[in-house]
C-alpha cells in the first residue's frame, strides 16, 4: 500500500538538491509513489522550508552552494529536530560517510543510485521513525536499559557509558536499543536488519556492519571494553568479555 493509500496522510518528503534535473526527477516518482514533497534548492532554503512544511523525511544532497548538506544537518540536529535524513553524495569513502553519519544524517546513499534503492531507505527511515515515535510513547512506564556500565535513557535518548555521555544517531540508538533489550542473546543479521531496516536490506548488506563499527567507535571511544561482540557466521552479541 503506497503512503497516500488509506486514511492516512501522505507521508511529507522535503528534498534538498541544487541541480534542477535532480528534484524534479526526484519529486516526480516519490510524488507517483504517494508522497507528498516539497523541494529546496540548498541548505539555507531547506531550513526556511523544514520550518514551515514540517517534513517526516529529509533527502539532503551534500554538495550545494550558499550552505552545503553538512551544515544544514548540523542546523537542523542542533536546533533539536530529530526529523531522518537521508544524505545523497557522490562520495563513498569510510570518511566521507562518518562525516555524513556525524553531522546528523540517518542513512547515506551513494550517486549515482536507482531510484528502488533510493525508495528502500526512504520506507525504512519512515518506519525506524515511526518505531522512535511509539518507544517514545512507551518510555512513560520503561525508565531505562542498562547493561554493564552502559545506561540506555529511552524517555530522554540519552546514552551514557560509565558516566561518559555517549551522542548517537537515530539509527545507532535504535541499534543500540535492540541489543539492550535482548542482552547475552546472539541475535542474527536478519533478525536485526528485519527489526532496525525493515524488509529491503538483503542479510549481506554491509549496513549493518558499517553501523556496528560506528557503536563501536563511540561506545568504546574513552578506552573501555568491547560490549558488541561478532559471532562470525550468525550475527552479534551483547555481552561483556570474550574474544570475537
Amino acid at each position: 500500500m503506497s503512503p497516500a493509500e488509506g486514511d492516512r496522510d501522505p507521508q511529507r518528503i522535503l528534498i534538498v538538491d541544487d541541480e534542477p534535473a535532480v528534484r524534479e526527477a526526484l519529486q516526480r516518482s516519490l510524488a507517483f509513489d504517494g508522497f507528498d514533497t516539497e523541494v529546496a534548492v540548498d541548505g539555507a532554503d531547506a531550513l526556511e522550508k523544514a520550518t514551515v512544511y514540517k517534513p517526516d523525511l529529509v533527502v539532503l544532497d551534500i554538495q550545494m552552494p550558499r550552505m552545503d548538506g553538512l551544515t544544514a544537518a548540523r542546523r537542523i540536529r542542533g536546533a533539536g529536530d530529530t526529523t531522518p535524513i537521508l544524505m545523497l553524495t557522490a562520495r563513498d569513502t569510510v570518511g566521507d560517510r562518518v562525516t555524513g553519519l556525524d553531522a546528523g544524517a540517518d542513512d547515506y546513499l551513494v550517486k549515482p543510485f536507482e531510484l528502488d534503492e533510493l525508495f528502500a531507505r526512504i520506507r525504512a527511515l519512515l518506519r525506524r521513525s515511526s518505531y522512535a515515535a511509539a518507544v517514545s510513547a512507551q518510555a512513560q512506564k520503561d525508565e531505562a536499559l542498562t547493561f554493564a556500565d552502559l545506561r540506555m535513557d529511552l524517555a530522554t535518548r540519552e546514552v551514557t557509558r560509565g558516566g561518559r555521555q555517549v551522542e548517537l544517531t537515530r539509527t545507532e540508538f535504535t541499534l543500540l536499543e535492540m541489543f539492550m533489550a535482548h542482552p547475552r542473546q546472539v541475535l542474527t543479521r536478519e533478525q536485526i536488519l528485519k527489526a532496525v531496516w525493515g524488509f529491503d536490506f538483503e542479510p549481506s548488506s554491509n549496513s549493518l556492519d558499517v553501523y556496528v563499527m560506528y557503536l563501536r567507535r563511540k561506545t568504546e571511544a574513552g578506552g573501555e571494553p568491547r560490549l558488541v561482540h561478532t559471532v562470525r557466521g550468525v550475527g552479534y552479541v551483547l555481552r561483556q568479555g570474550g574474544a570475537e
